[in-house]
């Protein structure tokens, strides 16, 4: 295994985090544990102190024995209960080598930490093609061999898949229930990942959500514009109230991935 990178963020609070974190996974793992990779906006290039979580991923020999998962959980409970900066809004998955190297959805469920600091078995969805594909091209190793020897290429159209399908799985539901987007916080997530899936079903990559705002400003109707200006420069504690606006962006998304869809069945 790979010497520990002592400094991995410009982010001393984050460091501190990913240091915890990783001791507690090697203690409790031991030689069980492959790697673990920083990936999601770390990785991608659109950290934001003020709105991002981070981002784990745990590459473990196998799949882990019930004594391991509950020594985890009790782990992250330590650090949760803790006085680190960043106990909670991180994300940590475990996944089995095997199953890491080409994204399966018979088999998709693996422990995770969850952003609020709970510990279960997950379903990991679609959106675990891109996860991969930024782990892969983009993300970085705290400690274990590059993440290009444990995970395959994800080709243009996995990617366009993958968005498509997690636009139908989560953000079509969310048109009859408006729960999650009645924060203004969750409105600017929504309004910057219809940008970004946008973007990925366009150029079949993943980009930044500052990176595919800013092409979605430029390459969409106008009346988008304002509402992902708003979005971008959203801040905790700031006032958003774009329930309608962001409803309507998420149907258009979901309008364009259909014809998008329709298109390639075409072809």
């Amino acid at each position: 295994m790979s010497t520990q990178i002592a400094f991995p963020t410009p982010y001393p609070d984050v460091n501190a985090v990913l240091d915890a974190l990783l001791a507690g996974v090697q203690t409790v793992l031991g030689d069980h544990l492959i790697g673990m990779y920083v990936h999601g906006s770390l990785a991608n290039g659109d950290f934001d102190p003020q709105r991002s979580d981070i981002d784990l991923l745990a590459v473990t020999a196998a799949e882990l024995p019930a004594e391991m998962l509950r020594a985890l959980k009790a782990m992250h409970a330590r650090i949760t209960a803790g006085d680190l900066a960043w106990k909670t809004n991180v994300e940590i998955s475990y996944i089995p080598q095997q199953a890491l190297r080409r994204y399966d959805p018979a088999h998709h469920h693996h422990p995770a930490l969850r952003a609020d600091g709970s510990f279960d078995v997950d379903g990991h969805g679609s959106d675990w093609v891109i996860q991969r594909y930024i782990i892969r091209e983009k993300g970085y190793a705290l400690v274990g061999p590059p993440p290009q020897t444990l995970i395959d290429p994800v080709r243009p159209d996995e990617l366009r898949r993958a968005a498509q399908g997690i636009l139908r799985e989560w953000w079509a539901p969310q048109l009859d229930d408006h729960s999650h987007l009645l924060t203004s916080e969750y409105q600017a997530y929504a309004i910057l990942t219809m940008c970004r899936s946008l973007y990925t079903l366009k150029h079949g990559t993943v980009s930044s959500k500052p990176v595919a705002a800013r092409w979605a400003q430029q390459a969409l109707e106008p009346r988008w514009a304002a509402l992902i200006e708003q979005a971008l420069a959203w801040r905790h504690g700031a006032e958003l109230g774009r329930l309608n606006e962001t409803l309507d962006l998420i149907r258009y998304t979901l309008a364009c991935s259909q014809q998008f869809e329709t298109a390639r069945d075409e072809a």
